[in-house]
């Protein structure tokens, strides 16, 4: 909004001190995280306090785990916080009309959406299981089969591939060193020299028009996959305090990090990726993000004081996901966004291992041998006698330096 409106004095001659630092993406992301950070700290203790007397209070059921008793009635549905201390900034400091930012938009609410659906279902209704698993999931194909869409058809998501002997071609114009913008559904592949991925290709047996052209079959598909397994992912992370929203920052950094470097063609081209035009404001949506889910993080903390609920994990979740996606770095989500994926695995082999050894040495043998002493994986070390503090500390750090190996990947291919 700031942005158009600096555009409007401009176009009409008028010069007002200071307005013209909002033609830079790095002074407006600045800003962003700035105000995100604030408006989550100040109002975030209102919220809070408005949650309390709503009595919207969880529900803890008792799973035998130290200090769970004591959570019994901390307000839920934080996520509510992230969402308001999001958006504004993004209203303020973005170019609205950037496809990216648009679809980001409407990330954020229709997965806040379906998670506030689901905690006003548990704690005003009284249901204690919430929205149907099944409705989660129509929700999250949903918010993908939009992504993917369009991703796919949309004419301003395009991208500028450099040319293979780009440094011959052209040393000082660097407009020059990459190919024309084209539609293409391109990854990019980790720890890979020729580190591009084009989903076409897995239509190997079509020529490659044909291939390019029904390329969405594959396409959207996978993306209705990524954002459906992160928001879960994140969803079942967020168990003990601050260990989803702790986690989170990082990983919104690093694809803050992507997005900045991935809209200037300046840094595509040292760095020899693809450049994708427009996405430099993403950037300024990531770090919104990342200051308001580190005022949630103040209140979040161990003992917490909220918790973020469905409303903020399933949100946080999907947003990852369409983050990755735009930037063409989704194969990159099981190494980026490691703890969610080991939180989910948990789940997976804890269920599948019970039922083997129900099924081949009865129920009771499977009861007493199981292979986490409870998932997701936090549960099993909180059983295992670790404090909640030193799990999401030792997380965050395992974090990061998944993070790390994530930004590794721009030289070692």
């Amino acid at each position: 909004m700031l942005y158009y409106l600096y555009e409007y004095f401009t176009s009409i001659g008028v010069h007002v001190p200071g307005l013209g630092m909002f033609r830079f993406i790095s002074f407006r992301a600045g800003m962003a995280v700035l105000l995100s950070l604030i408006i989550a700290l100040v109002y975030g203790k209102k919220i809070i306090n408005y949650l309390r007397k709503q009595q919207m209070g969880e529900l803890v059921r008792d799973l035998g785990l130290e200090g769970q008793k004591q959570k019994e009635g901390t307000p839920t549905m934080g996520g509510l916080i992230i969402i308001l201390a999001t958006l504004i900034p993004v209203l303020l400091f973005t170019k609205i009309m950037n496809i990216y930012i648009l679809l980001l938009i409407v990330s954020v609410v229709w997965m806040g959406v379906i998670g506030f659906i689901d905690d006003y279902l548990k704690k005003i209704k009284k249901n204690k299981d919430g929205l149907s698993g099944k409705f989660k999931v129509i929700g999250q194909v949903g918010l993908g089969l939009i992504v993917g869409v369009l991703m796919y058809f949309h004419p301003d998501v395009t991208v500028k591939r450099k040319y293979a002997d780009a440094k011959e071609i052209n040393r000082n114009n660097i407009e020059k060193n990459f190919m024309p913008t084209e539609k293409a559904t391109v990854s990019t592949v980790p720890f890979v020299k020729n580190n591009e991925f084009d989903y076409s290709g897995i239509l190997f047996w079509m020529s490659p028009e044909d291939a390019h052209e029904w390329a969405w079959i594959v396409f959207i598909p996978m993306v209705i996959f990524i954002v459906t397994a992160v928001s879960n992912g994140a969803n079942i992370t967020d168990g003990i305090d601050g260990l989803a929203a702790g986690t989170s920052v990082v990983i919104l950094l690093t694809l803050a990090f992507f997005a900045y470097i991935s809209g200037n063609i300046i840094f595509a081209d040292y760095l020899n990726i693809m450049f994708l035009p427009n996405m430099g404001e993403a950037t300024i949506f990531a770090l919104a993000l990342v200051g308001a889910v580190i005022g949630f993080f103040w209140y979040n903390t161990y003992p917490a004081q909220v918790f973020m609920g469905d409303t903020g994990s399933l949100m946080l979740g999907g947003i990852i996901a369409v983050l990755a996606i735009i930037l063409r770095k989704e194969l990159m989500i099981p190494v980026l966004c490691g703890i969610f994926v080991v939180e989910n695995i948990s789940v997976m082999l804890q269920v599948a291992v019970f039922k083997y050894r129900k099924r081949k040495y009865g129920l009771e043998y499977a009861q007493n041998n199981r292979l986490f002493k409870m998932s997701p994986l936090h549960h099993h070390y909180q059983k295992e006698g670790y404090h909640e503090s030193k799990i999401v500390n030792r997380m965050i750090i395992i974090g990061v330096l998944f993070a790390i190996i994530c930004l590794i990947t721009l030289k070692v291919r």
